[in-house]
């Protein structure tokens, strides 16, 4: 289950629908509006597996990784978020939810930095081309 943070503006969600992307977003299919960051971890956890997407830099935290979920922050524009969605979803490290659970993920243009549950180093990624 992917899920799109409040934060996303609805032109991206628009467009990973577009390309047949299942997502949710927190305020429209899923949650409720205006949902506060400490709440989003514990409704996480009520759902089966998800990936989270977000804008907010708060969780793109260490400590929160979870063997039930996986957090991703997107350190793009707001515009370009659709795109990275779907290069992230493509990468050959993350192409499946069971690839995904587990880890918290920063994804920019040079590349993709996660945490993995359990690991005691960063590990970076670069975009396969």
């Amino acid at each position: 289950m992917n899920i799109l943070d409040e934060n996303i503006i609805d032109s991206q969600r628009q467009l990973l629908r577009s390309w047949h992307i299942s997502i949710q977003q927190i305020g429209y299919e899923v949650g409720s509006q205006g949902m506060k960051d400490k709440e989003i971890i514990p409704f996480l956890h009520q759902l089966r597996r998800p990936t989270f997407f977000t804008r907010d830099d708060d969780f793109y935290n260490r400590s929160l990784c979870h063997a039930k979920y996986c957090l991703v922050y997107m350190a793009v524009r707001k515009d370009e978020v659709a795109i990275f969605v779907r290069r992230f979803l493509r990468h050959q490290e993350f192409d499946t939810q069971a690839k995904r659970m587990g880890t918290v993920i920063q994804v920019s243009h040079t590349g993709l930095s996660a945490w993995r549950l359990y690991a005691e180093n960063l590990i970076r990624f670069d975009w396969v081309v």
